[in-house]
């Protein structure tokens, strides 16, 4: 089951309170995150929730680089920073959000 969390870090588009990021628990394995979701709140949210809830190796964090850093240095700087948001090793899939036409 898919969630996406860009709603998490900020009050601008709904709930945003910290318990709502344990959505692991009813079933959620594939999380939805990027950078620019709650200027990088939803990447902490997503990676304090998957680490209390001990389940990195039972779901996919999918992230986002931000559109205006698809260069390659700008996309390795800005994968590193999600990664140190999310606090894993390795995020399982990088995406870049809003791709330029």
């Amino acid at each position: 089951m898919v969630w996406g969390a860009w709603q998490f870090g900020e009050d601008a588009w709904g709930p945003y309170e910290y318990q709502t990021a344990k959505a692991v628990e009813v079933g959620i394995n594939l999380i939805d995150t990027a950078a620019v979701y709650g200027r990088g709140g939803s990447e902490e949210f997503v990676g304090r929730a998957v680490k209390e809830l001990s389940v990195k190796d039972q779901v996919i964090v999918a992230a986002k680089v931000p559109s205006d850093r698809h260069r390659y240095d700008d996309v390795i700087k800005a994968a590193h920073r999600s990664r140190e948001r999310l606090g894993v090793d390795a995020i399982d899939l990088l995406q870049l959000h809003w791709p330029a036409v």
